[in-house]
């Protein structure tokens, strides 16, 4: 390969990227960065309003998008999504909620209301985008999970638990498509600064301690996802498949949150 040949293995020209979620945060930047790289990006949100200032601010500097409703919680909205496109080269969901207490303090319903959305919803999302990429014969798909797929603390039973469900989910369609030519693979940021953090970032205390736990000694903004996200959507990635790509300033290869004397 020349230079130019590997240049473009990050090109997204030419490819349709739908991306749910894509309001705010994570999505909002990897919709707007697949968009930079040249992809036609359809910025799927529960709020239109938010899905749609996203794509008028792709459109005003020079790139291709739209916008569309679209509630993982409802499978027909996703369906109508998909359909509303020729073709989905990429797809890339993000949405998650959290409900932070001990986890013999949850619910039920607030068990079922959290793994509604970032388990079965994201389950009808990879679901709809895998059946028509196996159809075309390539694709891929891109889930966000989170470093608590692999560590937790208290309070953070329940979206742990939805978090490795999802990669788990995740492996197990890399297996079943790759013959169709189809990628899937999770993303695992670590703490960014997003409107799911909120919470933490109202507590001085809380949010230092998550800074200083990570090997940069700082949160991430959610920009920094937009590359891994370009990444694994491009053929850079192309033997790229069941994996788990983690972005998390070196939150797991940090032992403990206190620097001893040395």
């Amino acid at each position: 390969m020349d230079l130019s040949e590997y240049r473009a293995l990050f090109d997204l020209t030419g490819k349709t990227a739908v991306v749910i979620g894509a309001g705010s945060g994570i999505g909002r930047a990897g919709a707007e960065a697949m968009a930079a790289h040249g992809a036609d990006v359809i910025c799927g949100d529960l709020s239109g309003d938010a899905a749609t200032a996203v794509a008028d601010r792709i459109n005003e500097q020079g790139g291709k998008a739209r916008s569309a409703v679209v509630d993982l919680g409802d499978g027909a909205s996703i369906d109508r999504l998909y359909d509303s496109v020729e073709r989905i080269d990429i797809m890339v969901t993000t949405p998650a909620i959290n409900v932070r207490k001990r986890l013999l303090d949850v619910t039920v319903e607030e068990f079922e209301r959290v793994v509604a959305l970032n388990l079965i919803g994201n389950f009808r999302a990879v679901k709809g985008a895998g059946a028509r990429m196996a159809e075309q014969g390539a694709g891929s798909i891109v889930v966000v999970s989170s470093i608590r797929s692999q560590v937790v603390e208290p309070g953070q039973g329940v979206y742990a638990a939805t978090k490795a469900g999802v990669l788990q989910m995740i492996r197990a369609l890399a297996a079943e498509l790759g013959e169709e030519g189809v990628r899937a693979n999770a993303l695992a940021p670590g703490v960014v600064e997003t409107p799911l953090t909120q919470q933490i970032k109202d507590v001085p205390d809380w949010y230092e301690a998550y800074a200083n736990k990570g090997a940069l000694g700082r949160w991430a903004q959610p920009e920094e996802m937009a590359g891994p996200i370009v990444y694994l959507a491009s053929d850079a990635a192309s033997f790229v498949t069941g994996s788990l790509l983690v972005v998390d300033g070196g939150w797991l290869a940090v032992d403990g949150r206190f620097n001893p004397p040395l």
